[in-house]
């Protein structure tokens, strides 16, 4: 098989699709890898890396989409990549259809086969989503700390506190991989954290687990309680596949303290409040209600090598699978890669987000 690993054009995206290692592991198994000019470099893996264990590298991304068999990426394509794909290609990335109609149409009109790294469960867990969550979650905390400061626009709260006076609090709507590690790192800090979440059992462990850290059924009610004495909200909402639903309304914001911070892990998958949109890393935040909103859609890049090594960790096996087996005996060998199938050949193979977007939809195989 031939696989392409294209530089990453979303802006101030520096993570790479594939390892040095892992294109020596397949170049070894007969593989042609393809690698696009200085794709890795943001990573700390420049060229020579590659080419010393026998990749190719490759100036244009036209030419390496042409040639690759199976293109190998972190994120979704943006329109200007939409043109390059086409049937009988596999493409392995972050997908995030839900929340993208006209990329769901790109990749349905291209005829690829779109397998997303986040729809990818095996038994209750997404372990190739859970990484990048985890630095996800672990920055949420540390990039509403910074804005709460008074010269970035926030007001004023330090997180810790200081003896004699209370610390801010935290607030962190969800309590899977995201939400406990955004919460870990706000008890670190010394804040007032409370998680919420609508899985009893869930809150149970996490009483168990997190003892400076106090748990809350997810509710209208109870959120509505908490923003006036919010200073930090943290939004992890996710529905695997699926668009995020809008639990925090305008209403609720506007009860929040003016400089007060918001941090939506979960615009990836479009965002959990009504107020929110994507940003970027070059253009981070943005004020509604008074209420400091920071959404930028690829938090992990901001940390492209730690994040690069987590994502690789668990994905190089999956594209050694793809490789070695093609599409249905790798699906034959781990079943859970067939959950990953969002497109095929035009059709969308994926439930929640034909549900989405109100399309049709077909089984994979």
């Amino acid at each position: 098989m031939i696989i392409g690993v294209p530089k990453e054009i979303k802006e101030q995206e520096n993570r790479v699709g594939l390892l040095p290692v892992t294109a020596a592991a397949l170049t070894k198994r007969g593989h042609t890898v393809l690698v696009q000019k200085n794709a890795g470099v943001g990573s700390g893996y420049p060229d020579e890396m590659y080419t010393k264990v026998g990749a190719e590298i490759v100036d244009d991304a036209g030419d390496l989409f042409r040639r690759a068999d199976m293109i190998v990426k972190v994120k979704e394509p943006l329109p200007a990549e939409y043109g390059l794909l086409r049937k009988g290609q596999i493409l392995f990335t972050y997908l995030h259809l839900a929340a993208s109609k006209p990329l769901t149409d790109a990749l349905l009109t291209s005829g690829v086969t779109g397998v997303a790294y986040e729809t990818i469960q095996v038994g209750n867990k997404l372990p190739l989503l859970e990484p990048m969550s985890e630095i996800a979650g672990r920055m949420s905390t540390v990039m509403g700390a910074y804005h709460l400061a008074k010269h970035n626009g926030g007001s004023g709260v330090l997180l810790g506190g200081v003896p004699g006076v209370s610390p801010g609090r935290v607030v962190v709507l969800g309590g899977g991989t995201s939400g406990v590690n955004a919460a870990r790192i706000a008890v670190g800090l010394g804040a007032d954290v409370r998680i919420l979440d609508i899985d009893l059992e869930r809150l149970r462990f996490l009483d168990l687990t997190m003892g400076h850290a106090s748990t809350i059924f997810s509710n209208e009610a109870n959120l509505m309680e908490l923003m006036p004495t919010t200073d930090l909200l943290i939004g992890a909402i996710l529905l695997p596949g699926a668009k995020a639903p809008k639990l925090i309304t305008r209403e609720m914001l506007r009860r929040m303290k003016p400089g007060s911070v918001f941090v939506d892990i979960s615009i990836d998958q479009g965002g959990c409040a009504e107020t929110s949109h994507a940003t970027t890393h070059f253009d981070p935040i943005y004020v509604e209600e008074n209420v400091i909103h920071y959404c930028v859609a690829n938090m992990p890049a901001a940390y492209a090598r730690t994040a690069t090594q987590a994502l690789t960790n668990v994905t190089s096996r999956y594209v050694e699978l793809l490789a070695n087996l093609g599409l249905e005996g790798a699906c034959k060998k781990q079943p859970s890669l067939a959950g990953g199938i969002n497109t095929r050949e035009g059709r969308l193979t994926i439930q929640a987000v034909a549900d989405a977007h109100g399309l049709k939809f077909e089984p994979a195989f």
